[in-house]
């Protein structure tokens, strides 16, 4: 058996948070030899913590990427809020949003050296940590606005034109996480069209049965759904932060935002 030092063992456990035992046995398997010893706990566990994929990742952190023309968020799942409020899974969730700067525009699909990331904080953690979701945008003469709420559950990326100042796409950002309701599109057109179909079909309905003809009530749902496209439409929405003005108005047009994303750690889709 070699002699293992009490200092290379350390080191190990350093490099991939596992126990003194663990890195010990390790080290002894690989001859002293700290990096075989490392990719050998990799491999080793990395087959432990795949029979553990069907546990549930409940909790989870929101980070974004952006370097000029391209931006990336992402949403990492943990098993448990100690986890995912720990600083090394936060800056795994943002190593991974920039490597995604990389990849082609839309969802993007984990690489070998994104996995290879995860398997490692798999291993550290010992809990089922995925990406539930991962997108790229890009855009000529774009600029991105970009808010993550504190506790990191919350985020938004906006795509806006680069006209757009910096103090500004933060201030939409900060009111796309507190709308309420939620904005579901950037304009009428984004909102989308099965939620507003749901809602004219229960306006007709209530109309009828409270005894209004056909004319009235055609009217009266039409009302409806117009204040219905005014609340969901982002450019529609009055400010948070000072409800005299709507969102068209303090970017500078109808024209100036193309997309959002507003992502929270457990929903099954992102609003767009």
């Amino acid at each position: 058996m070699p002699d293992i030092a009490a200092k290379d063992v350390m080191a190990l456990r350093q490099r991939t948070g596992l126990s003194m035992m663990e890195c010990k046995k390790a080290l002894v398997e690989t001859g002293g030899d700290a990096d075989a010893a490392e990719e050998f706990l990799r491999k080793k566990l990395k087959g432990k913590m795949d029979t553990r994929t069907d546990r549930v990742a409940g909790e989870g952190r929101i980070a974004i990427a952006v370097d000029g023309n391209n931006a990336a968020i992402i949403e990492l799942a943990a098993e448990t809020d100690f986890t995912a409020k720990n600083e090394n899974f936060a800056n795994v969730a943002q190593e991974i949003a920039t490597m995604a700067l990389s990849a082609d525009a839309g969802p993007v699909a984990a690489t070998d050296e994104m996995t290879k990331v995860l398997d490692e904080l798999r291993i550290s953690t010992g809990e089922n940590i995925s990406i539930t979701r991962l997108d790229k945008r890009s855009g000529d003469n774009a600029h991105f606005g970009t808010y993550v709420h504190h506790d990191g559950k919350t985020g938004v990326l906006l795509h806006a034109d680069a006209s757009i100042a910096e103090d500004v796409a933060k201030d939409v950002c900060m009111h796309i996480t507190a709308a309420m309701p939620r904005p579901q599109g950037v304009t009428r057109d984004d909102v989308p069209a099965e939620m507003i179909e749901k809602e004219r079909k229960l306006a007709m309905e209530m109309a009828i049965e409270g005894g209004k003809n056909e004319e009235i009530a055609a009217k009266m749902v039409e009302g409806k759904v117009n204040k219905l496209y005014s609340d969901l439409a982002l450019i529609e929405q009055p400010f948070v932060k000072d409800d005299s003005k709507k969102i068209k108005d303090i970017v500078g047009g109808e024209d100036k935002i193309h997309a959002f994303r507003r992502w929270q750690v457990g929903e099954t889709a992102s609003a767009e």
